[in-house]
């Protein structure tokens, strides 16, 4: 049986007619850039993720650089983030000339460990003690929200501002001082990526920045349009980050099924919860369960723990199951974050996932006999 990783084509079925009605309505306009497609977009993911204000962008990466270039992060400037996350966190922090320093993640979640934050703000190496710590960027790694209270606590005393890198959790949920928060609303800027892959995906790149601060909402704005205040007056240097309108207009479609393709990912997680239990691959935990939260993990992707990692993806590959590994390389190990100085065995959790971790499919039109062909077929492999 082939089971692919991702099948857009069975998500875009049902909305075919619709985002092919609001793609002529924006090219009969002929109004590409800016416009009230993105705004009208803009106020309904900021309505989503429950903030005052949101700011589309051209991709999850420079969600991410547009925030921090708004913030005035720059050189002698460090940024406390996870070695174990897409290139894109890491990356759009050295395009400031900002140092990207790293905190190892927690077994369990594959997120970034409080702990290892603490440990490293009280003692940094001493390669970085010149540095001013100025953000603290934790990534909800793979649907699932990072433990934000004690994160926060550590960002109030060591006086660093927070941005969420939420690429992979918008609508994913925690429960913060009784409240329940969505991912990207509890740090100063939370950014997303429209990728096609993820569970809110676009037509090709885009992204979004949600934000509880009007006079940072401002920064970010002026900043995806080239520091531009109004046309041709720059009173900073920014970069041209804007969302199309034809993106802006085909996500609002998407955007209306969002929760039901959320309820449906969880739904084929219960599955393999059933179908795996009891074999030897270690299951994605759930965090926050049991804490009266709808949305505790969306399962941007399901990745499990497995003994010898590659042999057991061949062996899935040669029965038609296609997977993927994220992320086989830890950033501290990257050639081009060589200069920062890490060794291999810095950060053995994030180095140990590297290893072990493999995503099997888990989008929503995913059929009971095809989830039941990849559990078996995991089953017998990691026997």
């Amino acid at each position: 049986m082939r089971v692919p990783l991702l099948d857009l084509k069975a998500q875009y079925g049902p909305l075919r007619k619709r985002i092919r009605a609001v793609m002529d309505e924006v090219c009969d306009s002929q109004g590409f850039i800016g416009g009230p497609r993105v705004e009208a977009l803009e106020r309904k993911i900021a309505r989503y993720c429950r903030v005052p204000h949101a700011v589309g962008v051209s991709s999850g990466t420079d969600a991410l650089l547009a925030s921090l270039m708004a913030l005035g992060v720059g050189p002698g400037d460090a940024v406390l983030t996870t070695p174990y996350t897409f290139f894109a966190t890491a990356g759009s922090i050295a395009r400031t000339g900002a140092t990207p320093v790293f905190a190892d993640i927690e077994p369990d979640t594959f997120n970034i460990s409080s702990a290892r934050c603490r440990e490293v703000l009280r003692n940094p190496p001493k390669r970085f003690r010149k540095l001013r710590f100025k953000v603290l960027m934790p990534v909800h790694l793979f649907g699932q929200c990072c433990d934000m209270e004690p994160l926060l606590r550590l960002a109030r005393e060591f006086k660093l501002t927070v941005i969420e890198d939420a690429a992979q959790a918008i609508g994913a949920e925690y429960r913060l001082q009784g409240a329940t928060r969505r991912a990207g609303s509890m740090g100063a800027a939370g950014c997303f990526s429209f990728f096609p892959s993820k569970n809110l995906g676009g037509f090709g790149d885009g992204g979004m920045v949600v934000l509880g601060d009007a006079g940072l909402a401002v920064g970010v704005r002026d900043t995806r349009n080239h520091g531009a205040k109004q046309r041709y007056w720059h009173d900073t240097v920014g970069g041209n980050f804007r969302l199309d309108a034809l993106q802006a207009a085909i996500l609002e479609v998407k955007l209306e099924r969002l929760n039901d393709w959320h309820a449906a990912r969880r739904r084929n997680a219960e599955r393999y919860r059933k179908l795996l239990r009891g074999s030897k691959a270690v299951l994605p935990a759930v965090a926050w369960a049991g804490r009266r939260l709808k949305n505790s993990h969306i399962y941007n992707q399901y990745v499990v723990r497995v003994p010898d990692r590659d042999r057991v993806a061949e062996i899935l590959r040669k029965e038609g199951v296609d997977t993927a590994v994220y992320y086989p390389v830890p950033l501290h190990r990257q050639v081009c974050f060589r200069h920062l100085g890490y060794r291999e065995g810095d950060f053995p959790e994030s180095e140990r996932a590297a290893r072990e971790t493999l995503a099997l499919p888990i989008y929503p039109e995913l059929t009971e006999a095809m989830q039941t062909h990849v559990a078996n077929v995991l089953r017998d492999a990691v026997a």
